[in-house]
């Protein structure tokens, strides 16, 4: 199910980020801790009374240009409006009502998406009777809170998730294959969803598919079913979008959500950015299947060592990604664009895959022989078992005597014996340590 997606907007210094994080709370905190992850805070995940959703941080977004502090206030709402299910307008109690404040109103006012009105910066309950005026912008009953303080956090999502969808956009069966390419403006995305359908052996279906503005096209080709989810497009173009990069940050996210396996497209003529750590670091982190595709490589000056060292640039830039396979493609000319579909069936198969408790706590017995856990102050980590709980992505528990003591680089070694033993190519893997109960 694709999550909600709820958007806070507002002008400049009322509390955004703050709020920001209350929503995501610790979550960013137990992301893996692996070198080369570039993280922006512009999008999170939240999760109210069961239900998960993304959050995006509007304070994130900035523009370049004369006036910038209204026009990114501007650019801020108008994307939140074609973005998000749900809006929380926030305000600042202290401030009072401002022309600002009156202006994005405006924008989201017409916009006809759901909005709940949030005056931060109510500390105390002697600041309950500044909320009123804030009646005057048409957004029904203010809600009262505090950034600093945690106050009537739980309000605000209660009122904006009264406004989530009750069910998912679209749902294709377990057999679908469901690919999202991926990657900043210009590398050559739409032409290569073009590449991979042309040829006269897929056969398009007819069935329509638009989500969201992504462009989803189903197809059939040697009785798999695929769904290519095609992030290129952009409803609305110009200036104030083009200088926006992270907009194309959020597209993407919301497509690898929905997507078993995420094609991180690459301009092989232009080389990585650092907008391309950010967005290959969303699918890293939603624990999907990734293929690093390396495009218009038709036109880049090579020799026999050229492609070499351009996979070594992917694995030094992308440290937290090696398990994903690179494949250098031209949608021009269609050079190699054959053998993707095949490498996207091999790494679906497996992110899917599941190993036997008995034939892990082998690989994992003979591990720890080879290389035994750390000590602290004399007491040794102790792995008393480990077992596979889920797929997409595969995740594994070990139940340990001292969960604390499992360090990251230990943890880093025995995935790399689970990789050794059983593969897991083009696919991260997760590692939980819990503390091993007397009754297991």
């Amino acid at each position: 199910m694709a999550r909600p997606i709820l958007a806070i907007v507002g002008r400049p210094n009322v509390g955004k980020s703050t709020i920001f994080n209350r929503i995501i709370g610790d979550r960013l905190a137990i992301v893996e801790d692996k070198p080369g992850v570039t993280r922006d805070r512009l999008y999170g995940i939240g999760e109210w009374l069961d239900r998960e959703f993304s959050v995006i941080d509007t304070g994130g977004i900035e523009v370049e240009g004369e006036d910038q502090i209204m026009k990114s206030v501007r650019v801020q709402a108008e994307l939140a409006i074609e973005e998000a299910d749900v809006i929380i307008f926030m305000v600042d109690a202290k401030a009072g009502v401002t022309s600002a404040d009156q202006e994005v109103a405006q924008l989201l006012f017409r916009s006809r998406k759901p909005v709940v009105l949030a005056v931060n910066k109510v500390d105390n309950i002697q600041r309950q009777d500044e909320i009123y005026e804030f009646y005057s912008l048409g957004f029904g009953d203010p809600i009262g809170i505090s950034g600093a303080h945690g106050l009537g956090i739980g309000d605000m999502l209660e009122a904006a998730a009264a406004h989530f969808p009750d069910h998912p956009d679209e749902e294709y069966g377990e057999e679908v294959i469901k690919v999202a390419l991926i990657g900043r403006p210009n590398v050559g995305k739409s032409s290569l969803v073009n590449a991979i359908l042309g040829e006269d052996r897929v056969i398009v279906s007819d069935q329509a598919g638009t989500t969201r503005d992504a462009i989803d096209t189903p197809f059939e080709l040697d009785d798999q079913k695929y769904v290519i989810i095609d992030t290129a497009g952009m409803r609305k173009r110009g200036k104030v979008y083009e200088n926006t990069e992270k907009y194309s940050v959020m597209r993407a996210m919301k497509a690898i959500e929905r997507a078993d396996v995420v094609l991180v497209v690459i301009n092989g003529e232009e080389g990585i950015i650092e907008q391309d750590k950010h967005i290959a670091g969303y699918a890293h982190e939603a624990g999907k299947a990734a293929i690093f595709v390396v495009n218009k490589w038709d036109v880049v000056e090579k020799d026999d060592k050229t492609m070499h060292q351009f996979t070594q640039k992917i694995r030094d830039h992308f440290l937290f990604m090696t398990y994903a396979p690179v494949l250098y493609v031209s949608a021009r000319t269609t050079q190699r664009v054959q053998k993707l579909l095949p490498m996207v069936n091999q790494v679906a198969e497996q992110h899917t895959m599941r190993v036997q408790t008995h034939v892990l706590n082998d690989v994992v017995s003979d591990a720890v022989m080879f290389n035994p856990p750390p000590t602290d102050k004399g007491k040794r980590l102790r792995i008393n078992y480990a077992t596979q709980v889920s797929v997409k992505p595969p995740t594994f528990v070990f139940f340990v005597n001292e969960p604390d003591m499992m360090h990251f680089s230990y943890e880093r070694y025995l995935e790399n014996k689970i990789r050794g033993a059983f593969g897991f190519e083009g696919t991260p893997i997760r590692l939980f340590t819990r503390r091993k109960s007397d009754d297991e």
